[in-house]
């Protein structure tokens, strides 16, 4: 670490803009010289800057911010740093008068910024030239330089981070940064088609979450979710984009320096679209998911859409998407893929739509999972096309998914996945390793992009539950080599919650715990206990359930204290999220255990049901099942509670279209577990007063083991 001395003070009659700048930082140390206080800690960054020398922690109480050249661009940037200054209780002072702390945006070119490079030693270099920038921050001045105002944005970003905030108290750390991005895009892809569709105030957060990480990209994907003017049949009403919307996101995005690059599916994934009849001419099969390549309606269809995007999102890409085109050959295209192989039709398709969309003057993205099938084809398609090859899972080298494209001469982006999928919270674990290793795959055999992408295959994924993978996604792009997964986990509560405590941190590695004991899918959080399937999930992870329950429940109480004991946290809709999803995981394993023990209760009623001298011991058992405490009312009251607590957070950040068809698996077990529970208390009251017990498998519950008859059943525990 290094610690700055204090500039000498200045007294030359005629001084330089750089000399006036220093005689102010001179004239304004004294003012908050005594307030300046060592701190063993480093800033703390995400993404982390090439080059930092940190020196102290410095309290700052007022700041102004100047924009010297005037450039609107830097003028919206001084505005969002204002925002943050006034969030961490810090005054923003008028031009004139005395803050404790002015912070300059420059320009490289500028004077002010050619003296203070040359007094820090630092240099610009070319590859700073697009994104780069450097801060020099010797309090009072503190002094921002980007050629670009893209570079003066990040940063803006990284000075946001300079800020910590602790016991109502805002401090500024000082020293020097120098940064430049590894990867020219650094995209986050979020599904908007398969059941959640954001509002437009939650979009509006995401790109200001996404532009403070440094991420210069955001790719909606949509299948028939944006509305078209030429062909308006497929979009649903109250869950896609208007066109007014998608243009007032595209300003949006725009100021914060990052493109939208709508993926819209041009080939496979076309169901929704497909399924009217209107479109019937143009399915690979009746009503299927395939475009049929050669169909008179086709091109025409994509012409159009992309027309509409292209006028309405003007980044150089349109993203045509084309991955998992699983029907092609097995309809109408049939015996040309016969005829002349799969790879081919496929590549000639692409070729086909290179040429339709080609007015547009744009370069076309599209999924590169033709290399698992046909690596051969590669080198049939266009070669100022770009592929995004997908891997969401671990691989001990991904080079194989890139190299094809790279002796193709085709350009490549890497998209890794967020793990959020089909499952109650994202596999923390899962994304660390799959996005450090395709970006590091990436960066060193060239690729120029890096696209994390977030899926809702079974609609019913929450984005609020996805900010720790995506924002790795945005570091491990900016940052050089292969990103460290565990000291980004160590300082992700401190960046994006402003938790100093280090709770959220430890709540998310205890979640991640939770995953790697027991199965956290959604199929598994539905699953009934007692069916054929719930017994052999059971099995396999029984003896994990109590310490995976035991992780998932620390997380719940260190979310919960670190809730109750600093009201300035950011993201609590966030924090609720991550919260449902520790309780969702939690109850998997309680289900599995209640189920268990329900099993064992009537197993055991049953053996002593002629014994009188036990009725009361059997009651009790079987009471246990069912009664004003028992294990159905649990089961029920526990989707219950969590049915509300997801329409919370479900309504925190989505349109309340496509809900309903969540709640309503909430809604049937519930009634599942009433209806148990029901049946059983007729059974109970059948025992009361003729002591017989039906056998457990006409009472509709599974039979215990004959091995574990002997046990008794320990209702204390």
């Amino acid at each position: 670490m290094k610690i700055y001395k204090s500039v000498k003070r200045c007294s030359a009659p005629r001084l330089s803009g750089f000399m006036r700048c220093m005689v102010v930082y001179c004239l304004l140390r004294a003012a908050v010289g005594h307030t300046q206080t060592l701190d063993p800690k480093a800033p703390t960054f995400s993404p982390i800057p090439r080059e930092v020398h940190a020196g102290q922690r410095v309290v700052v109480r007022s700041a102004t911010v100047v924009v010297p050249g005037g450039d609107a661009e830097d003028l919206f940037a001084a505005h969002d740093l204002e925002k943050l200054f006034k969030a961490s209780g810090i005054s923003i002072s008028p031009g004139i008068g005395a803050p404790t702390l002015m912070v300059q945006l420059l320009r490289k070119d500028s004077p002010q910024a050619a003296g203070l490079l040359k007094q820090s030693g630092l240099a610009f270099g070319p590859e700073m030239s697009a994104e780069g920038y450097v801060i020099v921050a010797h309090t009072p001045v503190v002094a921002v330089i980007g050629e670009t105002s893209a570079g003066v944005f990040y940063g803006v970003q990284t000075v946001k981070q300079m800020v910590e905030s602790e016991g109502g108290v805002a401090r500024i750390w000082t020293g020097t940064v120098s940064d430049w991005p590894a990867m020219r895009y650094r995209g986050i892809h979020d599904d908007l088609s398969r059941g959640p569709f954001p509002t437009l105030e939650f979009q509006k957060h995401q790109l200001e979450v996404f532009a403070a990480h440094k991420v210069n990209l955001y790719s909606p994907y949509f299948e028939h979710t944006l509305q078209y003017a030429g062909d308006p049949l497929a979009a649903p009403p109250g869950s896609s984009l208007t066109r007014a919307e998608s243009q007032d996101l595209e300003e949006f995005a725009s100021r914060r320096h990052i493109m939208i690059v709508p993926e819209q599916e041009a080939f496979g994934h076309l169901h929704h679209v497909l399924q009217y009849e209107k479109y019937a001419d143009l399915a690979e099969t009746p009503h299927g998911h395939v475009i049929a390549p050669g169909q008179a309606g086709a091109q025409p269809l994509i012409k159009s859409w992309f027309t509409q995007i292209a006028e309405d999102f003007p980044s150089p890409f349109l993203h045509i998407g084309a991955d998992e085109t699983f029907e092609l050959g097995t309809g109408r295209t049939k015996s040309e893929v016969d005829k002349k192989g799969l790879g081919p039709v496929y590549a000639q398709f692409l070729n086909t739509i290179h040429t339709t969309l080609a007015p547009l003057n744009r370069r076309l993205l599209f999924w590169g999972d033709l290399v698992w099938s046909d690596p051969a084809s590669v080198s049939l398609l266009p070669k100022d096309m770009i592929a995004i090859p997908w891997i969401y899972w671990h691989e001990d080298s991904y080079d194989h998914n890139l190299l094809p494209f790279k002796k193709a001469g085709i350009e490549t982006w890497v998209a890794p996945g967020d793990a959020n999928w089909r499952v109650v919270y994202p596999l923390g674990k899962t994304a660390l390793d799959n996005i450090s290793g395709f970006v590091e795959a990436g960066q060193r055999l060239g690729s120029t992009g890096e696209l994390t992408v977030v899926w809702n295959d079974d609609g019913e994924g929450l984005f609020n539950q996805d900010w720790f993978g995506v924002l790795f996604g945005a570091a491990a792009g900016w940052q050089p080599a292969k990103i460290d997964g565990a000291a980004y986990q160590a300082r992700f509560g401190r960046v994006f919650y402003g938790d100093m405590t280090g709770r959220i941190d430890q709540a998310q590695k205890e979640l991640m715990d939770a995953e790697s004991l027991v199965d956290v899918a959604d199929d598994v959080f539905w699953m009934d206990p007692w069916s054929k399937a719930g017994q052999a999930k059971a099995t396999k992870m029984r003896a994990n359930i109590p310490a995976a329950r035991l992780h998932a429940e620390k997380a719940i109480e260190l979310i919960e204290e670190a809730r109750t004991t600093d009201a300035t946290l950011r993201e609590q809709d966030a924090l609720k999220a991550m919260e449902l999803g520790a309780r969702r995981i939690d109850f998997i394993g309680m289900k599995f255990q209640l189920a268990d023990e329900m099993k064992a209760a009537y197993a055991q009623a049953y053996q002593q049901k002629d014994d009188k001298k036990r009725e009361t011991e059997t009651r009790e058992l079987l009471y246990s099942i069912s009664s004003m405490n028992g294990r159905c009312q649990d089961l029920r009251d526990g989707y219950s509670m969590i049915k509300n607590l997801y329409r919370d957070s479900w309504l925190a950040e989505n349109r309340p279209y496509w809900i309903d068809n969540v709640l309503v698996r909430y809604d049937l077990q519930i009634q599942l577990w009433e209806r148990r529970g029901e049946d059983i208390n007729a059974l109970i009251d059948e025992w009361q007063s003729t002591k017989t017990l039906p056998r457990a498998e006409e009472a509709g519950i599974p039979p215990l083991l004959e091995s574990a008859l002997a046990k008794p059943v320990d209702l204390k525990r």
